[in-house]
C-alpha cells in the first residue's frame, strides 16, 4: 500500500458518497436528536473486521497522518485478540473522520430489503418506544452498498494490485502493513 499518494484523485467518487451519507446523517441526527442515543465513546457497534479495498485506502491515508502514539495503541489492539474494531482505541475511533460508510450509518434508520419484503432496522438505543419515521429519514442500504460496489470497482481498475482479487481488506493486516 506504499502507493497512497497516487489515491488521492482515486478516491474523489468515495469521498463524494461519504458526503452524501454524512449529510443525510446530520438531517436525520437535527430531526431526531432526542430520539438517538449515538454518542462519541458509544462504541456498540463497532465489530467491523474488514473493509472494500477503496476503503482501505482512504484508511490508509488517515492511519498515515496519525500521532505515532496513536498508531502504536492500534497495532497492539490489533494484535490482540478482541471482536471490537481494531481502529478503536479507549473506546473512541481514531480515525473519526476517515472511518468508513457503514460505520456512518450506525445507528441511522435504514431499510433493508428481504424476499419477505422490507424492513426498517435501527440499533436497539435509538429510537425507542417505536413509532413511525417519514421515508426520507431512512437510508436505503442496498442503493448505498450498490453505489460503493461501484466506487470500488472503479477503483480497483485504478489500481489493480491493491488487493488480492478486489477481496475485502483485513483492518488488523491494514494497520500491520503500516507497523
Amino acid at each position: 500500500m506504499n502507493n497512497s499518494l497516487s489515491f488521492e484523485t482515486s478516491l474523489d467518487p468515495y469521498r463524494a458518497l461519504v458526503q452524501k451519507v454524512d449529510t443525510f446523517g446530520r438531517q436525520v441526527h437535527r430531526l431526531f436528536a432526542d430520539r438517538m442515543a449515538c454518542r462519541k465513546g458509544c462504541a456498540g457497534c463497532c465489530l467491523l473486521e474488514s473493509v472494500l479495498p477503496v476503503e482501505a485506502a482512504s484508511l490508509d491515508l488517515a492511519l498515515k497522518s496519525l500521532p505515532q502514539e496513536s498508531f502504536q495503541g492500534l497495532v497492539n489492539t490489533a494484535n490482540s485478540v478482541s471482536t471490537n474494531c481494531p481502529l478503536l482505541l479507549n473506546g473512541e475511533c481514531s480515525i473519526y473522520a476517515a472511518r468508513p460508510l457503514i460505520c456512518r450509518t450506525h445507528g441511522l434508520p435504514l431499510l433493508i430489503r428481504e424476499e419477505k419484503g422490507n424492513r426498517v432496522d435501527v440499533c436497539d438505543k435509538n429510537f425507542v418506544g417505536g413509532g413511525s419515521l417519514p421515508g426520507e429519514a431512512v437510508l436505503d442500504l442496498e442503493a448505498l452498498n450498490a453505489a460503493l460496489v461501484m466506487i470500488n470497482r472503479r477503483f480497483l481498475q485504478e489500481h489493480p494490485g491493491f488487493a488480492a482479487d478486489g477481496e475485502r481488506v483485513l483492518l488488523a493486516d491494514l494497520i500491520s502493513v503500516r507497523s
